[in-house]
Formats: structure tokens, sequence, C-alpha cells
């Protein structure tokens, strides 16, 4: 299955958010590391997997605007049916 668009989306924009994660990720090895109040930690875990979730569904919604809407407006069947089946797959994986 072919995974791309004409033109790929830049997700240049959530650099930031991923840097603010990795920070989020390091405060968490600390707080491991200095035995911290374990419901603490697990509050911060919970915080980083909605930062990371909000991106993915970030670049979701650019993908679905961008790349499947152009293989509709492009008219080839084959080219919707990838993108219908890619965004399938994708749903499943999302939990």
């Amino acid at each position: 299955m072919k995974k791309e668009c004409h033109q790929h989306p830049s997700h240049k924009q959530e650099l930031p958010r991923l840097n603010r994660i990795g920070g989020q990720i390091e405060g968490i090895k600390r707080m491991i590391e200095e035995g911290r109040y374990c419901p603490d930690i697990l509050t911060q875990l919970r915080a980083a997997r909605a930062a990371i979730r909000n991106v993915e569904l970030q670049i979701l919604d650019r993908h679905l605007s961008m790349c499947v809407t152009e293989a509709f407006l492009a008219g080839d069947p084959d080219a919707q049916k990838q993108k219908v089946d890619e965004i399938r797959e994708l749903i499943k994986r999302f939990d």
C-alpha cells in the first residue's frame, strides 16, 4: 500500500510541542529517580500521554485535510479506496 500523498504536509509546527513533551518525559524520569509519590508520577504520565495524543490528532487532521482530500478531488477511485483503507487502519490503531 502506497503511504504518500502527492505533496506531504509540513508537521514542523508540532516540533515545539514535541520538545515540551520531551521535557515532560525528562521531568518524569527525575521524579522516578527522586522517589516521588506514585500519584504525582501518574499525573505527569497522563499529561504527557494527553499531549502526545493532541499532536497525533493534529497530524491526523492535517492528513485528512490535505492528503485524503487530495485523493478525492483527483477523482482516482483506486487512490480514494487506498486512503479510506488507510484511515480505517489508523482508526483501529488509535486507542
